[in-house]
């Protein structure tokens, strides 16, 4: 039919060029802001990229949804503006018959959309945190970039060294200032070395001195070694339940209900139903005057996609929090959203037709 296809290629012309839009800005965004992470020593420079492409899989499903919403909203509009709606309005063709050829367009861009929350979200999240962990694990000593002063993980000490050794276990001429409630203390060697002994990592250092200065009196000392020896990380595993949900798997949370995990799944579904809705809201929305110079149909529909995910989020908190149940929050929440985008496809199919005032008058 000319009409199911004509919509559909309309929709996805518009689809593909907001989502390369906005694939694009996220993109960007989110390197400025692993840049960040990675000079205050949250993860591996070398991973920059790696860490870039598991945030934005995590990303990836609510940029597909906003970039659908978008391009029903834009595809839409422009209908009105070119007067072509008049024409299909002409041949009885109302607002609500827009629903089968844009759900015909947009189920294959939901199902992705199910499969990156239900599986590729946690999957990303956990490989994230993975190398976030394995970096922090490492010792203070480790993570030095030759000739550049590096904070510790805890922010109580910095450390500086001239070299060091191709495995990263041993450097030269080591400097390290640590700051504490008593005071602070100013430890410089000509080498230090990494041991590990049991679950922890010992620091190392030969031939040196440590110049300490105690805060309450102000007293300082000074004292040299030919070997020094000093606690510099301790091992600790994650346990299954110490887990964030995000990074859980689907099932597992199905198979804890705990309050986090029922919270962690309310976010999931629902932001899945939230794209099915989004549908219908954004056909709603679309609607607007070919007369009118302003168009503010778009502005609108950003502001509700915006109030529409943030009460996503807010109902994942509330269920965390035992304040609402799982099924009630999805039920209150997508339930109503539905109701009103049908109601709002009705009362615009009715008022092309004839607007209500008139039907009054009459």
């Amino acid at each position: 039919m000319l009409f199911h296809s004509s919509v559909r290629k309309e929709l996805a012309r518009s689809f593909g060029a907001t989502l390369v839009v906005l694939a694009t800005v996220v993109m960007t965004i989110t390197l400025i802001r692993t840049l960040g992470q990675a000079t205050r020593g949250n993860f591996d420079p070398a991973d920059v990229m790696l860490v870039m492409g598991y945030a934005v899989l995590a990303d990836m499903p609510t940029i597909l949804a906003l970039s659908l919403f978008i391009a029903i909203i834009a595809s839409v509009s422009r209908m009105y503006r070119d007067s072509e709606m008049a024409i299909w309005f002409a041949s009885g063709i109302g607002l609500a018959r827009f629903v089968r050829p844009v759900l015909r367009m947009s189920w294959p861009v939901l199902v992705v959309v199910a499969l990156l929350l239900l599986f590729v979200w946690p999957w990303g999240n956990r490989s994230s945190l993975e190398l976030r962990e394995r970096y922090q694990q490492r010792s203070d000593l480790s993570r030095v970039a030759p000739g550049v002063f590096q904070t510790s993980a805890d922010g109580r000490r910095v450390f500086f060294v001239e070299r060091e050794t191709a495995d990263g276990t041993s450097a030269r001429n080591v400097f390290i200032l640590a700051s504490g409630e008593r005071g602070e203390s100013l430890t410089s060697a000509r080498s230090g070395r990494l041991e590990s002994q049991g679950e922890g990592r010992y620091l190392v250092l030969e031939r040196g001195q440590r110049n300490d200065w105690l805060a309450s009196s102000g007293e300082r000392t000074l004292s040299r070694f030919e070997g020094y020896r000093v606690l510099a990380s301790e091992n600790a595993a994650r346990s299954a339940e110490n887990q964030p949900p995000r990074v859980v798997g689907t099932w597992e949370l199905v198979g804890r209900p705990t309050p986090r995990n029922q919270g962690e799944l309310t976010w999931r579904f629902g932001l899945l139903l939230g794209s099915a809705n989004l549908l219908l809201v954004g056909i709603g929305l679309s609607a607007t005057n070919p007369r009118r110079a302003s168009n503010w149909n778009l502005l609108f529909a950003l502001l509700a996609f915006g109030v529409y995910y943030n009460l996503i989020n807010l109902s994942q908190a509330w269920v965390a929090g035992e304040r609402l149940s799982m099924g009630t929050a999805l039920f209150a929440l997508h339930g109503t959203v539905f109701v009103l985008a049908l109601l709002l496809l009705w009362w615009r199919d009715h008022a092309a037709v004839a607007p209500w005032w008139r039907k009054t008058a009459s």
